[in-house]
């Protein structure tokens, strides 16, 4: 790769950026909250969700005083739930630390709760103007292109050479860099695409991309994954009384942690095993129906769910039961059971606010 990838790289973002809401401004706040939701989600699944929480919580006071339910609420659909509560963290360490003001360089906001290197170096080179990287899989797979690079991007290493070539080769100029950082994203989300579908004749970098001289871009970057994932079988409850569902608060650590969940239980239980559960909870239960599987993929382990309908009477320890309109409101429910919300009639995410389905 040559020094001159940067100015045609540049020059394309400026006639061609995506518009987005997040980049309607340099506030520190908004370009953080945003990053923060793209990590594992694509930009269009992101804006409705970006703007229904900067409605409710419009800068670093607000999210640090912000309930923890109400939190994972306005989070709910988005998944990696860690996410939104290293956000409460952080606003805090504003708040008492900084006085409310967010530190200005990449060395100093990678000390924040949640804040990685990409993070920092996206807030700092765009709100701040820093002239420092932010190198993520979108960066890291241009790269590999770029350069004919055969290495597994997932080694520390490659991740290290790739972010000092660019520190070498990027612009100098106050908020030059973080327009790169930018242009890097758009070109990864529309050209320079995963796979075998790199859209390389539109490419801006193309006259200086060694994959593409080669005929290598669509087998490269090379992706090692040392581990695979564990798969979870879980029997999922949805316990009706009367109009009535029944929710329960999950643990305030480990998967999911401090959200609410119809219960489950490990394993795949039949119709006589799925009552026999809810009489050991406290039920008296009839009127067992099979409800279709679901199976939902988190970063480390798959569940394979099978479902029940239980008409119940009675209570349990640690059961809530509520109206599914009041459920959809205030309690927040995981998309990992988004399936068995939908046979409820109650909507996760931030599509409910939008009237789309969830």
């Amino acid at each position: 790769m040559t020094a001159d990838f940067a100015e045609p790289l540049l020059l394309w973002y400026d006639r061609n950026a995506r518009e987005l809401p997040w980049r309607q401004s340099k506030d520190p706040y908004r370009v953080w909250i945003s990053e923060i939701m793209l990590q594992q989600t694509r930009a269009q699944a992101v804006i409705p969700y970006y703007e229904r929480f900067l409605l409710s919580l419009p800068d670093v006071k607000a999210l640090a005083a912000c309930p923890d339910d109400e939190l994972m609420k306005l989070w709910e659909g988005l998944g990696y739930y860690s996410r939104a509560r290293n956000l409460k963290k952080a606003a805090l360490v504003i708040e008492e630390k900084y006085e409310g003001r967010f530190p200005e360089t990449a060395d100093e906001l990678v000390k924040l709760p949640g804040i990685g290197e990409y993070t920092a170096g996206a807030i700092a080179s765009i709100a701040f103007g820093e002239a420092v990287p932010a190198v993520d899989g979108n960066v890291l797979r241009v790269m590999a292109r770029l350069t004919d690079d055969p290495r597994n991007i997932l080694e520390p290493a490659v991740k290290k050479y790739f972010t000092e070539l660019l520190k070498e080769h990027g612009p100098r100029e106050p908020f030059a860099f973080g327009n790169l950082n930018q242009a890097f994203m758009d070109l990864g989300s529309l050209i320079c695409l995963p796979g075998d579908k790199p859209q390389c004749e539109g490419c801006p970098v193309r006259r200086v991309c060694l994959a593409a001289a080669r005929g290598t871009a669509s087998v490269l970057p090379v992706r090692i994954k040392k581990t695979g994932k564990r798969r979870e079988l879980r029997t999922v409850f949805i316990f009706r009384s009367g109009e009535k569902i029944a929710v329960r608060k999950r643990k305030n650590e480990g998967l999911l942690a401090g959200l609410y969940e119809f219960p489950n239980t490990e394993g795949r239980l039949t119709e006589e095993e799925a009552a026999l559960y809810a009489e050991n909870l406290g039920f008296s239960a009839d009127a067992v129906k099979a409800l279709p599987a679901a199976r939902h993929v988190f970063s480390h382990v798959t569940w394979e769910m099978t479902g029940y309908e239980i008409r119940v009477l009675g209570d349990a320890e640690g059961v809530i039961f509520a109206e599914p309109k009041r459920i959809e409101e205030q309690y927040p429910i995981p998309s990992a059971f988004a399936a068995y919300a939908k046979a409820c009639n109650i909507r996760v995410g931030a599509g409910k606010n939008k009237g789309e389905k969830a």
